[in-house]
């Protein structure tokens, strides 16, 4: 029976999985490698040990709501996009509320984690770690890798011809800061993630020119939506989420598509996606002004450097660059693991629901946030730990290691065929996720018995934004204040904003409502009396429409 769990990481996956071990009256033991909690959200000056840390400047893509722990939302004063200092507040106060420090051992490095020697029997693990220079070792009966896939930048060198001649600066992402060292430098950085857009957006304030390289471009979208409420609140409903679904990709891309091409032409902009290319999408406001201003240039991908220079592959050549920026992203890393177990739990082919290997007689391990969503990381291990941790009680099953492995290495075979495509290594779609997970638990909202026992909350759970307060509402880990924070959800997004208070007072009725109100009626009168020969015809069907007329102005007045 599983008492006993070792938890790796502090970060937003550790705290969560510290919480629910907690809730199901497990022993957990937490390791934390750094001094604190908070994971890459611990902004620090300079970069030790290959830990990745968000950069000075940096801001959540998603908004407060959209992006809290369902029993804990965040507080109503805070912005609805925040800086770090922020985030790592609203930790700090998660971690106090539920007594959770108490179970993280700091300064303390994981060495190495393998099956204890009956572990087919067990399910047990031997952990080793290292604090201050001396090694420990534990049985644990259960292990929640939270370390994230932020752990070894990835740096394809080999992908550009001539860069280990280029006489400039070579840096990835992960070594950023802030731009007050690149004062006057010229700059090329390569990849279009939300990173490399911000890194390219703030180094132009002091760089004298900022180039972007993309070989594939991205969809930027505006954090704010078309009536300036956040875009995720706006967009990930219940609602647009059935409709997205009932209707062809074809369609539903072709909409995507429409929508992000109000904001401004991405192809006249440089940044549209080649025909074939995944279609990519990115958070920043200021990156398309920027721009349009020249203070960053758009440039395809770079074809291979010189020692000052850089040339591109439509033949374009740039001088005197003085540093290149990798925003290539990471390498999925456990080095903790040993071989064959840290490789096959790199092939998220044979990792159930992303959470559990395959291959193992005993489901003991659990990776928790290794998947990539579209919308709120915190959201998804939330829910990932509520539901391993039940599965390792045993009171949620999943199936036999057999059967999932026989699926994995169909789905693998049919992957290398091109008969299916492979997701695994693409964001996967925010509330069929979570809803999957939620089903998996006892805690899916049930809608149509929302609507005939609570008609306002369930209209706010479907056709609102889908908040994780809904993961609250019934089965295990239920919150009686699951309701009233879905249903002031809205009162917190726009509290923040309410900082200058203008007097409400009527305005007269603008012209554009009465051209609205009569233009239409007024127009078919027009059309009638052009078209229409006979006189008396003419008066009848006038006298109809001044019928209607009346009648739709009554109705509007009621209204």
């Amino acid at each position: 029976m599983v008492k006993r769990v070792a938890i790796v990481g502090a970060g937003v996956s550790g705290l969560t999985s510290i919480k629910s071990c907690l809730e199901e009256g497990l022993e957990p033991t937490c390791f934390e490698r750094s001094d604190d909690i908070g994971g890459l959200w611990k902004f620090t000056e300079t970069i030790g040990h290959g830990m990745t840390k968000v950069y000075k400047s940096v801001v959540t893509n998603i908004t407060k709501e959209m992006s809290c722990y369902s029993d804990f939302p965040f507080p109503e004063n805070f912005p609805n996009y925040m800086k770090h200092t922020m985030v790592m507040e609203y930790l700090r106060s998660y971690a106090e509320h539920f007594d959770l420090l108490r179970c993280i051992h700091f300064k303390t490095t994981v060495k190495s984690i393998t099956k204890h020697q009956d572990f087919a029997v067990t399910g047990q693990w031997d952990v080793v770690t290292e604090t201050e220079g001396k090694q420990d070792t534990a049985t644990f009966d259960a292990v929640m890798i939270c370390t994230g896939h932020y752990l070894n930048p990835r740096l394809p060198l080999e992908s550009f011809p001539g860069i280990n001649k280029f006489q400039g600066q070579i840096l990835h992402s992960q070594e950023y800061r802030s731009p007050e060292s690149f004062q006057g430098k010229r700059i090329i950085v390569i990849g279009l993630g939300n990173t490399g857009g911000d890194i390219a957006v703030e180094l132009s304030r002091v760089a004298e020119k900022v180039f972007l390289s993309t070989r594939s471009g991205a969809w930027v979208d505006s954090r704010l939506s078309d009536d300036g409420y956040p875009t995720h609140m706006i967009q990930t409903t219940r609602f647009l989420h059935l409709v997205a679904r009932s209707l062809p990709s074809t369609i539903v891309n072709w909409m995507g598509k429409k929508r992000m091409s109000r904001w401004f032409n991405h192809k006249t902009y440089g940044l549209s996606n080649p025909k074939g290319r995944l279609q990519k999408r990115i958070a920043n406001d200021e990156l398309p002004t920027y721009i349009l201003c020249g203070s960053v240039t758009m440039k395809i991908n770079v074809k291979e450097f010189t020692e000052t220079s850089a040339i591109f592959e439509d033949g374009t050549v740039e001088e005197n660059i003085d540093v290149v920026f990798f925003a290539t992203g990471y390498t999925y890393s456990l080095p903790f693991f040993e071989e064959p177990m840290e490789k096959f739990c790199k092939n998220k082919i044979f990792i159930y629901k992303f959470i559990f290997p395959s291959n193992l007689e005993k489901a003991t391990l659990a990776l928790i946030g290794h998947v990539g969503l579209q919308g709120s990381v915190i959201a998804g291990t939330e829910l990932q730990a509520r539901w391993a941790t039940r599965v390792f009680k045993g009171l949620c099953k999943i199936p036999p290691s057999s059967k999932m492995m026989a699926e994995a290495t169909k789905k693998e075979q049919l992957i290398k065929r091109g008969v299916i495509k492979d997701t695994t290594q693409e964001k996967q779609d925010y509330i069929t996720y979570l809803d999957e997970l939620a089903r998996c638990t006892g805690v899916k909202p049930n809608i149509l018995l929302l609507f005939l026992k609570d008609p306002r909350l369930a209209k706010e759970v479907f056709f609102g934004p889908c908040t994780s307060y809904q993961y609250r509402l019934m089965g295990p880990g239920k919150w009686d204040g699951a309701r009233k924070a879905i249903m002031t959800q809205w009162d917190r997004t726009l509290k923040p904003l309410q900082t200058r208070v203008i007097p409400d007072y009527s305005e007269p009725t603008s012209i554009s409502y009465w051209l609205k109100v009569w233009g239409p009626p007024v127009l078919f009168v027009a059309v009638l009396l052009t078209y229409k020969s006979s006189l008396q015809l003419q008066l009848m069907r006038i006298t109809e429409m001044g019928e209607r007329i009346s009648t739709y102005i009554a109705s509007t007045m009621r209204k």
